[in-house]
């Protein structure tokens, strides 16, 4: 009995430094959030919505799409944005139950619900945060010649964004008191303004990971800009810094995603083009989602209703969920899985 016991504690003990070292979390506090989407006192629109439908988008009507892996919107609840359509829509149990547009013009590009159930988006032009009740509570519009396609909550006060311009800026602001806290004049990133920067992000220990998309590498700088690691990759338009410590980098170019680890050795990578069966025709990929769980959710833009727009598969490759609804959904640039385990709002929780 003492041996079982012995063997129990270790057991315990074991388990307890795996789930240290992988920093796992247990629960989803914007799941939590999801009731207050749908309280009495949400409007159908806010008072600075500008109400816009979804283009009418060119659907396949290639009838094997019915029988794809996964339950469709049901698969997941989840927080969801894409190009060329300026809505963005919260689904749970495979129906969207809220949604907030921001009128014509160019692009969602990055998201976040946090768990106090407010989102923070970038628009291109502006980044701002919107409550369940469609009140606008922050709001930073781009200068005359710069745009802003990336945006990351630190804590519920502050955002990290990056400023896309003549010269860049990686920028820290304080939602509330509007003190820029870190303004950082980045190094060349390119000739085009709008190519520059998309998903950068700061990490759970506190490091700047920057992928340079037209210069076609992802660089990581310390606290004072001093570059601590780098990694040449074609057209990286989003870098993530997973919980083991590695790297995952979506080359739109070659539409393929790729994990790293410091040494710049290749520990997994999955080809769009050719690691998917062809039939289910996924392309023109731009970010995805490392679950904790180890699966990877990727986002497409979906080649205007012909593709799918989201594929989740395994560590192994194999596919469990592929949803193409061009009825309720438009493209897919970014994603949120409101069901995976982490903090929004605290860097390096959540794989995205």
């Amino acid at each position: 009995m003492k041996h079982a016991s012995s063997i129990l504690l270790l057991l315990a003990l074991t388990v307890g430094a795996v789930s240290a070292q992988n920093f796992t979390v247990k629960s989803a506090p914007a799941l939590d959030a999801l009731p207050k989407f749908t309280a009495a006192d949400v409007p159908a629109a806010g008072p600075e919505e500008i109400p816009i439908d979804p283009p009418n988008w060119v659907v396949s009507t290639d009838e094997a799409s019915a029988s794809l892996p996964g339950k469709g919107l049901a698969q997941h609840p989840m927080l969801y944005i894409g190009e060329g359509c300026n809505k963005m829509f919260l689904i749970n149990e495979g129906k969207v139950i809220w949604t907030y547009s921001t009128g014509k013009g160019w692009e969602y590009d990055d998201i976040w619900l946090m768990s106090n159930g407010n989102i923070l988006f970038s628009r291109m032009a502006w980044a701002a945060e919107v409550t369940p009740q469609k009140k606008v509570v922050w709001r930073m519009d781009a200068p005359k010649g710069t745009e802003i396609h990336s945006v990351q909550p630190i804590g519920l006060d502050k955002v990290l964004l990056m400023q896309n311009g003549t010269p860049p800026r990686l920028m820290v602001v304080n939602k509330k008191t509007g003190a820029v806290e870190v303004d950082h004049a980045m190094p060349d990133a390119g000739e085009g303004v709008h190519a520059q920067f998309r998903r950068v992000r700061i990490t759970a220990q506190g490091t700047y990971l920057a992928p340079f998309l037209q210069r076609n590498k992802v660089v990581e700088y310390d606290k004072d800009f001093n570059e601590i690691w780098s990694y040449r990759i074609n057209s990286p338009w989003a870098a993530v810094r997973l919980h083991n410590g590695n790297t995952l980098i979506t080359d739109e170019r070659d539409n393929l995603t790729r994990e790293v680890d410091r040494k710049g050795e290749t520990v997994w990578e999955f080809k769009l083009g050719t690691d998917l069966p062809r039939e289910i025709g996924f392309s023109g990929c731009q970010s995805c989602v490392r679950l904790a769980n180890g699966n990877t959710v990727f986002c497409s833009r979906g080649d205007g209703g012909k593709r799918p727009q989201l594929v989740e598969i395994t560590l192994d490759k194999q596919v469990v969920w592929v949803l193409k609804d061009w009825k309720d959904l438009g493209p897919a640039t970014a994603v949120q899985i409101l069901d995976d385990p982490g903090i929004p709002e605290n860097p390096g929780d959540l794989q995205r």
